[in-house]
């Protein structure tokens, strides 16, 4: 599902955001980016969607070798992911059944396809009666609701999520995160950027930490821990 290999990503006047990530997650899992502000965690995601270009290194997603993609070729990667924002991005002006239409919209889907698959979308999400509403009508919870329907309405294979409880209260996260789990279940891959150390506790996955812009712990579904040692400059079983 996702691969990188020795990825690098350099921004202007120095600023080393990635030092040279390996990391592989398989389809299905359910994985967390943990690390404090600035370790690199949302540059890490950016570029799994091509939203930022990797300084140097591979990277695979999908089946799709994006370290090499040329920029026509964004748009079949992202057919294949859904992406749920902290601040869920939705367009105020538009109904929740047209924030989530114009995701299928700027992928082609067929006009007579769209109704059902936003409706399926809502349902899942249970929103179908809010279809109407605008997204200033509807509570915090509600609206990462339809930015979540909005990531899954085309069946994605990977759902990438950066920081999708970070404005809401601990019992509505709580709610969101068991969406998510519901999600995954159903068999696609999520990989949640996150800081909220409680969700972590509370829903166990696989966790990965970031720190400047190095993998520097991976715990798997087994338990199993591997630790970056820094005296060493290697990993190391834990």
């Amino acid at each position: 599902m996702i691969r990188m290999k020795n990825v690098v990503k350099n921004y202007s006047k120095g600023v080393k955001a990635l030092r040279g990530i390996n990391l592989t997650i398989e389809d299905g899992e359910f994985v967390y980016l943990v690390g404090a502000s600035g370790s690199g965690k949302s540059t890490l995601a950016k570029l799994l969607y091509r939203e930022e270009k990797a300084t140097k290194g591979q990277i695979e997603v999908c089946g799709h070798l994006i370290s090499k993609m040329k920029e026509r070729d964004i748009p079949k990667l992202r057919r294949q992911i859904g992406i749920v924002f902290q601040d869920f991005k939705l367009l105020m002006d538009r109904t929740v059944y047209e924030n989530i239409a114009y995701a299928l919209e700027v992928i082609g889907t067929e006009p007579e396809e769209i109704e059902p698959l936003v409706m399926q979308a809502l349902r899942y999400v249970e929103l179908e009666s809010k279809a109407n509403d605008k997204p200033t009508d509807l509570s915090g919870g509600e609206q990462q609701r339809v930015s979540i329907a909005r990531a899954i309405v085309n069946s994605p294979k990977l759902i990438i999520a950066d920081e999708p409880t970070g404005n809401l209260d601990p019992q509505t996260a709580l709610e969101i995160m068991r969406l998510f789990y519901r999600i995954n279940q159903k068999g696609t891959t999520i990989l949640m950027v996150t800081h909220n150390r409680g969700i972590v506790d509370k829903i166990r996955n696989r966790v990965v930490e970031i720190e400047q812009g190095k993998v520097v712990w991976d715990e798997n579904k087994d338990e199993n821990v591997i630790q970056y040692d820094v005296s060493l400059g290697e990993y190391v079983a834990v």
